[in-house]
């Protein structure tokens, strides 16, 4: 058994911090000792009690946080972990050293030099994993660990209740309303698919920028815009396929969402997506930007019953092999176990 903290100073919402919390879940069912620390949060705290996880909750805040260090200091003396995992940079640089083996997991391509305190660095891809390396991070310290999503059921969103038609092509995107997801190019391909009805999942500054958008475009009675919602199984239930048009991705979460819950993706060909999807076998790859493209993948998946299975099964073949639950939570103790001997 392996004794470890896990520290998170992240956002209120991120895909990182929804995995954090997936995860922490996961190992508390586990026979390893876990310690779980959070920025003050309450509804992060309360989804984590209820999944068996009593956190401790501090400040995580600015430069002018004189209280988290030394607090997480004699929270790290009083629990003796062999290994504390600490989650993206704020976390990182409030860790103190100690008699333990830092570990930091990274989920984008941040700046090294706030993780020189590190032993071990871990990445969701192996993309960024190579990254890593190229950036003078020693190969022996660098490790792969990917992601899972929740899988947990849930009935499908009605679409009467979002004024979308039963019988219309219907496509969900996720994520923060933010440049580096590509929402604007999405719009633009929306409106070159005529019927086809998108569900915008999240929230962020472009929101209304993009609402904008949509009647610009003429499109906003076929876009609805639902804020940030924690009930992804529900609303891929509903959907035909799942859409990533992000210019920025390391990953993609929802693209591992929608094989579990056997959807079709189309998603742009960023380093994530293009590193986890084989193009016209689990998944419609286009290039970044490209609005048309985008469009004709839609289209073909809306159009084309059999190839949309098609993608769907196999997508949830690779989810199975590679990004179960059990498979994810067994890989991280096995590395717990190495690198805390």
């Amino acid at each position: 058994m392996t004794r470890f903290l896990q520290a998170m100073g992240g956002a209120h919402h991120g895909g990182a911090e929804a995995f954090f919390e997936r995860l922490a879940i996961a190992l508390g069912k586990t026979k390893d000792t876990q310690t779980v620390v959070i920025r003050r949060d309450a509804e992060r705290a309360a989804r984590l009690r209820t999944g068996g996880i009593e956190p401790i909750e501090l400040g995580f805040g600015g430069a002018l946080d004189f209280l988290t260090k030394p607090r997480l200091k004699r929270i790290i003396k009083a629990e003796k972990p062999q290994l504390v995992l600490t989650w993206m940079s704020r976390a990182t640089q409030l860790c103190p050293k100690g008699d333990f083996v830092h570990v930091a997991r990274l989920g984008g391509y941040y700046d090294l030099r706030h993780y020189r305190n590190c032993k071990h660095l871990v990445g969701n891809t192996r993309g960024l994993v190579a990254w890593m390396m190229r950036q003078g991070w020693p190969q022996h310290r660098a490790h792969y660990l990917p992601n899972f999503p929740d899988v947990t059921p849930m009935p499908p969103v009605s679409r009467a209740s979002l004024d979308t038609p039963e019988d219309a092509p219907l496509a969900l995107a996720m994520g923060r309303l933010h440049p580096h997801k590509s929402f604007d190019v999405l719009l633009d391909a929306v409106s070159r698919v005529p019927g086809l009805y998108l569900w915008l999942a999240g929230d962020g500054e472009l929101g209304p920028t993009l609402k904008q958008q949509a009647r610009v475009l003429g499109i906003a009675d076929r876009v609805r815009f639902l804020g940030w919602r924690q009930d992804s199984a529900a609303l891929l239930g509903a959907a035909d396929m799942l859409v990533s048009a992000a210019r920025v991705e390391p990953l993609g979460n929802t693209i591992l969402e929608a094989w579990a819950a056997s959807v079709p993706v189309v998603a742009a060909k960023t380093s994530g997506p293009a590193e986890l999807i084989e193009n016209r076998k689990t998944g419609l790859l286009v290039d970044v930007g490209d609005a048309p493209a985008l469009a004709t993948a839609m289209k073909r998946i809306a159009d084309e019953g059999n190839f949309a299975a098609d993608l769907a099964q196999q997508g949830h073949e690779a989810f199975m092999a590679r990004f179960s639950e059990k498979r994810v939570v067994d890989d991280y103790r096995d590395f717990f176990r190495k690198v805390a001997g």
